[in-house]
C-alpha cells in the first residue's frame, strides 16, 4: 500500500509539473502579436479539436495530441460543455460535467478527465484555447442541442469556478463563446459575467490572456461586441466555411480597430468540408482552399490560423452520427494533405521577426481579388508576397531596406525554394511565379 501511495502521489505530481511545462502567453509590445511570458514571439498554429474532451478516450487524447504536436500545431482549441449533447450525452470515461444537469453541481470526475487532456497536450507542447461551454448552452438557435442553462447569474458562478480551477494552469487561452452571436445586450452581459468571473477568478487580467469565438457574418468578428471588454485581449474570427471567402478584408477590418489589439481567423474553412454545407453542388474543401484561407489571413494581420478538418473537429467514427457528412473517420483523417502542409507556412513565419509585421498592399500593384488574390507583409528588412494562383505581378520596390535584393520562391504544398538572382530595390519590378492555375499558389520572399 505504500508503494501504491508512492506511485500515486508521482503521478499526480507529474501531471502537475506538465502542465506547468510551457510558459504562458500574453499579448506582444506591439499589441499585433502573442508573445510568451518571458518574451519570445509565438505563431498560433491552432486545430479545432471541439469535441477532445468530450468524445476521446485518454488513448485517444494522446495518440490526437501527439500527431498534432508532431504536424507542427501549436495551439488546440476544445470544449468542456461540449456542441454534441455535451450535458447529457456521457464522455469516454461514462461521465457528464454536471451532477443532475445543475451548473452548480461540477461532477470532479469528469473534470479530471480534463485535467488530464491540458496536461498531456503541454507535456507535447501544445496549449489549449478553453471554451468553457459551447453557444447553445446560453442560445440552442436552429440547430444546437443546449439545453440553455445560461444567465448572468450561472455564467458567473460557473465562470468563477472554472477560473478557479485552472489559474494555475499557463497553457490555457480562454475562449468565451462558441459560434453564437449576441442577439441583444442580455446576451452579451451573460458573456460578459462569464469571462470577468474567470478573469477575478484566475488572477486578473494580467494572468489570463482571453477572446471570444463568434459565428460568421459580415465582420465574422467578436469585435462588434467585445472589442473594447477590458478582457478582450485579441479579436476572433470565424469566416465560415465557403470558398474564397474575402479573409483579408476581414482581418483588415479589425487590424485597423483601435485601441490596437491582435486579431486571429480562428475558424476559415475546414479541410474535407463541405463547400457551403453544399457538397451536391459545391463538393468538398480541399487542402488548396485551406492554404488560401491560411496565408491571406496571415498576411493580411492574422498573428496564426487556426485549422481544421471537418471529421476530426467532432471526432467523428462509426457507430456515431455524422454531422453534415464526414468522408471518413477521425483517427483516418489526421494525416490530410493540409493539415501537413500548414507546418510550412509556421516556418516561413518563424524565419522572420514576427513582432512589428505590417501588412502592406500598397507594394502590389494590382493586387486581384477571389481566387487570385496576392497578399504582401513585410519587416524591415524583408518582404513576403503570397500569389494565391500564381499569377505574375508587379511591385512597387523600396519598401524595404537595400538597394539590392535577395530573392526565392517558397512551396506552401513542400517548404522548398527556388532561389532567385539579385534583384534591384528600386522602381516597378515584375515576378512571375515556377507555375499558375488552381493548386500552385507561391510565396515570394525578398530580403536585404
Amino acid at each position: 500500500m505504500k508503494n501504491l501511495l508512492c506511485v500515486c502521489l508521482i503521478s499526480i505530481s507529474a501531471i502537475s509539473v506538465n502542465s506547468q511545462s510551457l510558459p504562458s502567453l500574453k499579448v506582444g509590445p506591439d499589441n499585433r502579436s502573442l508573445v510568451t511570458e518571458k518574451n519570445k514571439a509565438f505563431f498560433w498554429l491552432g486545430d479545432t479539436g471541439w469535441e477532445l474532451f468530450h468524445r476521446l478516450t485518454k488513448q485517444e487524447a494522446d495518440t490526437y495530441l501527439k500527431t498534432r504536436a508532431a504536424q507542427g500545431f501549436t495551439v488546440i482549441q476544445a470544449v468542456v460543455l461540449a456542441e454534441l449533447d455535451g450535458l447529457h450525452t456521457p464522455n469516454a470515461e461514462d461521465q457528464v460535467p454536471f451532477i443532475d444537469g445543475d451548473p452548480d453541481k461540477p461532477n470532479e470526475a469528469y473534470f479530471k478527465h480534463v485535467d488530464w487532456v491540458i496536461s498531456k497536450a503541454a507535456s507535447y507542447g501544445l496549449y489549449i484555447a478553453l471554451l468553457p461551454t459551447w453557444g447553445d448552452k446560453l442560445y440552442k438557435d436552429k440547430w444546437g442541442k443546449g439545453p440553455e442553462i445560461f444567465d448572468e447569474a450561472t455564467a458567473s458562478s460557473y465562470g468563477s469556478w472554472i477560473g478557479k480551477r485552472y489559474k494555475d494552469t499557463k497553457n490555457i487561452v480562454w475562449v468565451i463563446g462558441g459560434d453564437r452571436t449576441p442577439r441583444n445586450e442580455t446576451d452579451v452581459s451573460v458573456w460578459r459575467a462569464m469571462a470577468t468571473a474567470i478573469n477575478r477568478s484566475a488572477g486578473g487580467n494580467h494572468k489570463t490572456l482571453m477572446t471570444f469565438h463568434p459565428q460568421p457574418s459580415q465582420t465574422s468578428s467578436s469585435s462588434p461586441w467585445f472589442h473594447k471588454e477590458p478582457w478582450m485581449d485579441f479579436n476572433m474570427l470565424q469566416t465560415g466555411h465557403c470558398r474564397d471567402v474575402d479573409v483579408w478584408n476581414k482581418v483588415q477590418g479589425d487590424y485597423t480597430l483601435l485601441p490596437v489589439k491582435p486579431v486571429l481567423n480562428g475558424e476559415p474553412i475546414y479541410e474535407a468540408h463541405p463547400v457551403c454545407f453544399n457538397a451536391s453542388e459545391f463538393g468538398y474543401s480541399d487542402a488548396y482552399d485551406v492554404r488560401k484561407a491560411a496565408y491571406l489571413s496571415v498576411f493580411a494581420g492574422s498573428f496564426g490560423f487556426t485549422y481544421g478538418c471537418h471529421a476530426v473537429w467532432q471526432f467523428y467514427a462509426p457507430g456515431r452520427d455524422p454531422v453534415n457528412g464526414p468522408l471518413k473517420p477521425w483517427n483516418e483523417s489526421l494525416q490530410l494533405t493540409g493539415a501537413n502542409q500548414l507546418r510550412y507556412l509556421r516556418q516561413l513565419m518563424t524565419e522572420f521577426p514576427i513582432i512589428g509585421l505590417t501588412p502592406d498592399q500598397s507594394v502590389i500593384d494590382d493586387p486581384r481579388d477571389s481566387t487570385e488574390r496576392i497578399q504582401a507583409i513585410r519587416g524591415k528588412n524583408f518582404l513576403l508576397v503570397y500569389t494565391a494562383a500564381g499569377k505574375s505581378f508587379k511591385l512597387n520596390m523600396g519598401k524595404i531596406t537595400g538597394s539590392s535584393l535577395n530573392g526565392y520562391w517558397y512551396d506552401p504544398r513542400t517548404g522548398s525554394r527556388q532561389q532567385l538572382p539579385a534583384v534591384s530595390n528600386k522602381d516597378q519590378q515584375e515576378f512571375t511565379p515556377p507555375s499558375e492555375g488552381k493548386d500552385n499558389d507561391w510565396v515570394l520572399v525578398l530580403r536585404s
